[in-house]
């Protein structure tokens, strides 16, 4: 008999967080190509079962994935281009500019310059064909059809945005300020072939994710990819569903998300997200976030839920204050929204983001939701008195972190500690004066935790220069690439330590879990 579990996790397995931005690639960033099944091949061949992304849509000013201009779409600068050069509908010499892009971060700025004219230039070419398809992508006309409920106001909401010179749709005249299947008549010629050109973009990157997913699966590698609990105000989510969101008749926020001061920041961290009216979600049954999970899993094996403790409470901080202090904690229906989800998606496997500073209502919540939290070994020292983040403390049903996007990479963390606070992780972890992530790393594979993640720059042992992303900052974040040759870097005795730690510590997935012992096989 398997051993018991209040989650879905019920073996042990061990994967690695990086973005799709993150991985190598010929065209300024990361994206669904040969980078990414090299990558895959590597997960495979040190038996690692899951690969953690984070939000894969369009994003908007900063770049961050957790600020989107939708929820359902892909970020078109994942497309894999040399996909539309071998179909004739990009040369060579469209693509040079992006080539000449660095290879080991993200310029966002000369990619935006750079990017959307060669996109474009490839729709182009493929409407004056007249074809209806794309390699093995199935038909355009049936992918649109198909994905209509989002496409067209995400198609509409981008073609408009550009228009209008990148500006918000709540300062848009009042007649394309909120979405309706009537909008498009109304708009100019050029507007209309911009939303067509999006739609295109949209069928090519899940053509290609889809293409990505099977081989990931054919190679025993799940993705795990990540759903933020807000979405942005600038974004098709909020203008195609004002009634959603707590907002007045010009579609202005009356208040604001964000979280209160923390160990990230001593002022808070004002996010700017619109909050939800969570009123209209009771009465239409969750309707909305049904759909946008039920979505997720047509795309992920298992979703990261992003800031859970706000759905048992949340932080509002009133619209047009200057930071997040001037916040405060509103109660949201988490029992009967996470029992709606649970009826009408049984099979999800979610994982709760419930890091920070939470009370024992979260905790409640999670373990009621049947979710397995998130460990961080980051958090172990330094940062709280009652440290349930020290690894002895785990329990099973957990995920444990050497650290997340939002961390410095291991290496960094271990050189910027203070000597009193070194003093105990070197004690704790037997690192013997060495500032690596390595013997971390093991350490997180030998937790109780049922799964254990470690994040790229981890494995590649990097300094804090290496950081994805600095909370409470807006300059240099999401930046981090890794090449090719990083990638090679961990073949050999580096991917075979990783394999045998995973199979020493019984994280393959193969092994069953019990409770007791059973006599030698003879």
């Amino acid at each position: 008999m398997a051993s018991p579990s209040t989650t879905w996790l019920t073996t042990r397995t061990a994967g690695v967080l990086a973005h799709i931005s993150s991985l190598p690639g010929d065209y300024g960033i990361g994206n669904l190509g040969p980078g990414a099944r090299a990558f895959v091949d590597f997960l495979a061949e040190a038996r690692a079962r899951h690969w953690q992304i984070c939000p894969i849509g369009p994003t908007g000013y900063g770049d961050s994935p957790y600020q989107l201009f939708s929820g359902r779409a892909g970020n078109p600068y994942f497309i894999d281009l040399g996909e539309l050069q071998d179909a004739g509908l990009l040369t060579a010499a469209d693509l040079a500019p992006l080539r000449d892009l660095p290879a080991a971060r993200v310029d966002y700025g000369r990619l935006y310059e750079t990017f959307w004219p060669v996109l474009a230039r490839a729709y182009d070419r493929f409407a004056a064909s007249g074809a209806e398809r794309l390699g093995d992508f199935g038909s355009l006309r049936d992918f649109r059809r198909a994905q209509a409920g989002w496409l067209e106001p995400f198609g509409d909401f981008m073609a408009l945005k550009a228009h209008f010179g990148g500006r918000a749709w709540t300062t848009w005249p009042a007649e394309f300020r909120q979405w309706t299947r009537a909008l498009r008549a109304l708009a100019p010629a050029s507007v209309r072939l911009e939303a067509d050109r999006q739609a295109f973009y949209q069928y090519v990157f899940f053509g290609q994710w889809e293409r990505l997913r099977a081989y990931a699966t054919e190679r025993h590698v799940g993705i795990v990819g990540d759903v933020p609990i807000f979405v942005a105000l600038d974004s098709a989510d909020t203008w195609q569903n004002r009634a959603v969101f707590r907002l007045d008749a010009l579609g202005e926020p009356h208040a604001v998300a964000g979280v209160p001061p923390d160990y990230f920041s001593a002022s808070g961290q004002l996010w700017g997200n619109p909050l939800y009216d969570w009123d209209y979600l009771t009465r239409t049954g969750y309707a909305w976030w049904i759909d946008r999970l039920r979505a997720a899993f047509e795309l992920y094996d298992i979703i990261r839920l992003d800031h859970f403790r706000g759905f048992a409470t949340y932080w509002e901080i009133p619209a047009g204050a200057p930071d997040a202090r001037q916040g405060r904690w509103r109660k949201c229906p988490g029992h009967a929204f996470f029992t709606a989800v649970r009826a009408a998606l049984p099979s999800a496997r979610i994982i709760a983001e419930d890091l920070g500073y939470i009370g024992p209502d979260v905790v409640e919540l999670r373990r009621a939701a049947g979710l397995p939290g998130m460990k961080v070994l980051q958090f172990a020292y330094g940062h709280d008195a009652n440290n349930v983040n020290l690894p002895h403390f785990y329990p099973r049903d957990s995920v444990a972190y050497t650290g997340t996007h939002d961390n410095l990479t291991t290496r960094g963390w271990l050189e910027a500690l203070t000597p009193d606070v070194a003093a105990l992780v070197d004690d704790y972890y037997l690192l013997g004066g060495v500032r690596s992530a390595w013997p971390i790393i093991r350490a997180a594979l030998a937790t109780p935790s049922r799964l254990a993640v470690i994040p790229m720059q981890d494995l590649l042992d990097l300094p804090a220069s290496a950081t994805l992303n600095r909370p409470g900052t807006n300059e240099g974040n999401w930046q981090w690439r890794f090449t090719t040759a990083d990638l090679a870097s961990l073949t050999g005795e580096k991917t075979a330590r990783l394999q045998h730690w995973i199979h020493l510590y019984d994280r393959t997935g193969a092994r069953p879990l019990r409770d007791y012992s059973e006599p030698p096989q003879p």
